[in-house]
């Protein structure tokens, strides 16, 4: 191959892996150029010649080492020899080959991953029917495990105040400072400071309803249902009254965080596009965030909207009556009403796919926009799955109309109702979700007659 100062880099270390890491040699710097954002902006202009000035390396130098590092990697391992190399590794783990020979042959036959690539990995195998979620959820500190050297390599990435995902590191760095004081702190005050872990059930519930969606829809529906099984392993082990079982829940909080910011995080900014983001953005306050992180303004996402604004006269000024049955509404009134109930409503349409949400002040179950137009059965953890698939088939079929559940959460009695809704000739057209919170109504005793105001 030959090289000038005009050779764009980047398609370079696409191809041949031991570049990157004899330049990482000469300048840990090289380390900008797999940062997903700094990727995108300058694939088409780093050259030779401009990457030689950033990294402070005289061209001469920068080409002789590409140029050997080149000649070192042979043959040019073609992109669906590397994808099957990477599908037997990953599947001679999960037949038992023990992890150091893996991580051996991964250095030499392969050598470079991306966070993006293991998910599709991970997706076509499950598509392919090689592997279950479920096992994938029982192996994936291994997965991590085989790769974690090339990932620790391109963790190093910058965002911008106000952007999602730096609001989700700032948590993740308030997270680490809570389990270094639950490690130091005397046994008496442990479980004090564990029990504020609990929090944490915010942070992943952003993740579940704002990013999973979109994975989803770019076609990586796997590795987000690996990862929810883990937030419910996590959630399940907050709940301990055991002190031997504190350090446990630790590591596996530690690790989730470790999955976050090597994979998932750099994934979804390879992957989302800028209004996406702006749409991450706007449903996280309904989830809310945790141990005082509010979202920075630096941030402004540029969108099409931006460039090509309506004109006044595109606006409409006419309101809306919709005719029921009986009687008729504006929509705003329907909305407002909607909003108003003392329960919260989700509607699921005939497809399986969330339609509608109250976004009532109060939910008792956590929901964002991200959710909008997702199936129903991505919504739920994944050991969930079968109950909701039980009802939706029973609606579907004509066999039931209703069903019902209750429990207790967080010291509140819960009512959960679900209902087939039906045109008027029996065909089915969704289902509607009520949820309510029944703990008051369920206290009160003897009669009110009037009125009564509470001061």
């Amino acid at each position: 191959m030959e090289l000038n100062s005009s050779t764009k880099l980047i398609p370079i270390i696409d191809k041949y892996p031991k570049v990157y890491e004899e330049l990482y040699k000469l300048s840990p710097k090289v380390k900008k150029l797999k940062n997903p954002i700094a990727r995108k902006m300058m694939a088409k202009k780093a050259t030779l010649e401009m990457v030689s000035n950033m990294l402070k390396i005289p061209l001469e130098k920068l080409i002789s080492t590409i140029q050997n590092a080149i000649e070192a990697s042979g043959t040019a391992v073609s992109e669906k020899d590397r994808k099957g190399m990477l599908k037997k590794l990953l599947l001679d783990m999960h037949k038992g080959v023990d992890i150091e020979i893996l991580k051996a042959q991964f250095k030499e036959a392969v050598g470079d991953i991306s966070s993006y690539e293991i998910g599709k990995l991970e997706q076509q195998l499950i598509d392919d029917g090689y592997l279950d979620p479920k096992e994938i959820s029982k192996l994936s500190d291994l997965h991590v495990d085989l790769f974690r050297d090339a990932l620790d390599v391109k963790a190093d990435y910058k965002t911008i105040p106000g952007h999602p995902i730096h609001t989700y590191l700032q948590e993740n760095l308030e997270i680490a400072n809570l389990i270094r004081k639950i490690r130091s702190a005397h046994e008496s005050e442990k479980f004090d400071l564990f029990n504020k872990l609990g929090k944490i059930n915010r942070h992943y519930a952003r993740k579940e309803n704002q990013l999973f969606p979109i994975l989803e829809k770019n076609g990586i529906s796997g590795p987000p249902q690996v990862m929810w099984a883990v937030h419910d392993e996590i959630r399940g082990l907050l709940k301990t009254d055991k002190i031997e079982i504190i350090e446990l829940v630790l590591k596996k909080v530690e690790d989730m965080i470790y999955k976050e910011e090597h994979i998932l995080f750099p994934m979804t900014l390879e992957i989302f596009k800028e209004q996406d983001w702006l749409s991450v953005q706007k449903g996280e306050e309904e989830i809310g965030f945790i141990f005082g992180i509010e979202p920075g303004d630096e941030w402004k996402p540029i969108t099409a909207s931006d460039v090509h604004k309506p004109l006044p006269s595109e606006t409409p000024t006419t309101e809306k009556i919709l005719n029921l049955d009986i009687g008729n509404l504006t929509l705003e009134q329907i909305n407002i009403m909607l909003k108003t109930l003392p329960v919260d409503i989700t509607f699921v349409n005939e497809r399986d796919e969330v339609a509608y949400y109250s976004d009532s002040e109060d939910r008792i179950f956590p929901r964002s926009r991200g959710i909008i137009g997702r199936v129903v059965q991505k919504c739920h953890p994944p050991k969930s799955v079968h109950v909701v698939e039980n009802i939706l088939n029973k609606f579907k079929s004509g066999e039931k109309n209703d069903a019902e559940f209750w429990i207790q959460l967080d010291g509140k009695f819960i009512y959960i109702r679900y209902f087939a809704m039906r045109e008027d000739d029996g065909k089915y057209i969704g289902t509607l979700e009520v949820s309510q919170e029944l703990s008051r109504l369920r206290a009160l005793e003897g009669e009110r007659r009037l009125v009564q105001w509470d001061l």
